[in-house]
């Protein structure tokens, strides 16, 4: 995994820690998530800060009730296609049958960020994925 020195953005950093003063954990590969205002920036453990629609996970948790799966694609997912799930509660269907609740915040050309739901500890954590690993998604 890489961290990515503030200095020299796009630079990896091999080690082992975080470049972030503070985080103590090493940053996600993908780049820095947009942010909408002066509230964003790194909080800890470089989990972006900010409000609903700025970078942040949602307040809380995501709908009950799980979409059905309406379209199965021999190809991988576009860019395009899961833009529009930008800061929206979205399920994502994996090519190994397993699903969960994604809060995108960022899409670049091959993969995706944003934030996962974790049911278990009832809580979402900062998550990235590459877009070829999607077979099907879907946001409200």
């Amino acid at each position: 995994m890489y961290s990515y020195d503030r200095q020299m953005p796009g630079f990896p950093s091999f080690g082992g820690q975080s470049q972030f003063p503070g985080s103590g954990q090493m940053q996600p590969p993908f780049g820095s998530p947009p942010f909408g205002g002066p509230q964003g920036g790194f909080g800890q453990g470089g989990i972006p800060q900010g409000g609903f629609g700025q970078g942040g996970p949602p307040q809380g948790p995501p709908p009950s009730t799980i979409p059905p799966e309406t379209q199965v694609s021999a190809f991988a997912v576009d860019p395009g296609g899961i833009r529009r799930c930008l800061y929206r509660f979205t399920f994502i269907r994996l090519n190994n049958g397993r699903g969960f609740w994604f809060y995108p915040t960022f899409v670049g050309r091959t993969s995706v960020a944003g934030y996962r739901w974790r049911p278990r500890q009832f809580r979402w954590d900062y998550f990235g994925i590459d877009l070829n690993r999607i077979r099907s998604f879907s946001c409200s």
